[in-house]
């Protein structure tokens, strides 16, 4: 129930709700450091046990003059805490991987909210998020968001597009219901019927129907990044 409530202040008192830095703060960060351009090289962004924002963000980016054109920055406080190459090496080609920023309409924050709900409407309790900001297979931002409790076990991980706010999958939660599993109707599976038929109607149907109060929260929550940086 107090998670209702945490949602709710990031709605109502957002100062209040959170004192960390979100992403899109420790972004602007580096814009200031190193230069816009910089964001333009963008690969991922991850911060570990937010409450509910992390106190540290590790910021990589696309670097050629950096060894394996590499850079990682991690921001702390409102400044570069760090700054050099990451302590475990990229597998593949940065090409391909950079987030183009001007789809980004989701903030740490945001992304929050979508995934504490869709965790309440699953029933899992937790008490921290952990975050990471990054493309997927077609090269369109998503939002990683893994909730662990107080023992720092996860117990689940929403997938969150972070262009358009979509739940895209869960794992640890309805069974681990996709988008395909939403979509896909046909003959043969309204007519399985029994008690795994049954069940699996019902997950489907609490996915379907977090998914679209999820999107209602997004309209809500959605945050232009191109807007949040070039603001004065």
């Amino acid at each position: 129930m107090w998670k209702s409530f945490v949602v709710a202040l990031l709605f109502v008192t957002p100062a209040l709700a959170q004192e960390q830095a979100t992403a899109y703060e420790a972004l602007r960060v580096v814009g200031t450091q190193f230069g816009r351009g910089a964001l333009n090289h963008l690969v991922s962004i991850t911060g570990v046990g937010g409450n509910p924002q992390p106190e540290k963000w590790k910021i990589t980016l696309d670097d050629p003059r950096a060894p394996g054109r590499v850079r990682e920055v991690e921001v702390a406080d409102g400044r570069i805490a760090s700054e050099g190459t990451p302590s475990r090496s990229i597998a593949g080609s940065t090409e391909g991987a950079m987030i183009n920023t001007r789809r980004l309409n989701l903030d740490s924050n945001g992304a929050y909210a979508v995934a504490s709900h869709t965790a309440e409407k699953s029933h899992a309790r937790f008490a921290t998020a952990s975050y990471t900001l990054r493309t997927d297979e077609r090269g369109e931002p998503i939002w990683i968001v893994t909730l662990a409790n107080k023992s720092s076990r996860p117990v689940g991980t929403i997938y969150i597009g972070a262009s358009g706010g979509t739940v895209r999958r869960t794992e640890g939660m309805f069974a681990g219901a996709t988008m395909e599993d939403v979509e896909t109707t046909g003959e043969d599976r309204d007519n399985r019927g029994g008690i795994i038929g049954s069940t699996k109607a019902r997950i489907k149907h609490a996915f379907h129907r977090t998914q679209e109060e999820a999107r209602g929260m997004f309209e809500r929550v959605k945050r232009s990044f191109s807007d949040f940086i070039n603001r004065d």
